[in-house]
């Protein structure tokens, strides 16, 4: 079995930051991308940030120069650094990772829980 299990949302005042994080655990194999999505009520999910296995990353223009994400792949793990906070950030923060288990030959899509993150005043 493989889980992403997501901690470090919560709520702050705008201009603030959050440092949520994702980790992937179980029985992997290969980590190929891990990213963050995001969800706002009555909205579709939208990318914010993705990261290669290769380093190479890319943003929703919303957050490019606000948020950060990056990996420690020794951990299977994959950040989001989030700076000058504004209320529209507010919403569920899931993170995906397309990973190959050990026990299997195919990558495959997987989703963690979600974190919500509220930016209010």
């Amino acid at each position: 079995q493989v889980q992403l299990v997501e901690s470090g949302g919560g709520s702050v005042q705008p201009g603030g930051s959050l440092r949520p994080s994702c980790a992937a655990s179980g029985r992997i194999g290969s980590v190929n991308d891990m990213g963050w999505y995001r969800q706002a009520p009555g909205k579709q999910r939208e990318l914010v940030a993705i990261a290669t296995s290769g380093g190479t990353t890319n943003y929703a223009d919303s957050v490019r120069g606000r948020f950060t994400i990056s990996r420690d792949n020794a951990k299977n793990t994959v950040y989001l650094q989030m700076n000058s906070l504004k209320p529209e950030d507010t919403a569920v923060y899931y993170c995906k990772a397309v990973l190959r288990p050990s026990y299997g030959y195919v990558f495959n899509t997987y989703w963690g829980q979600g974190t919500q993150v509220t930016v209010s005043s």
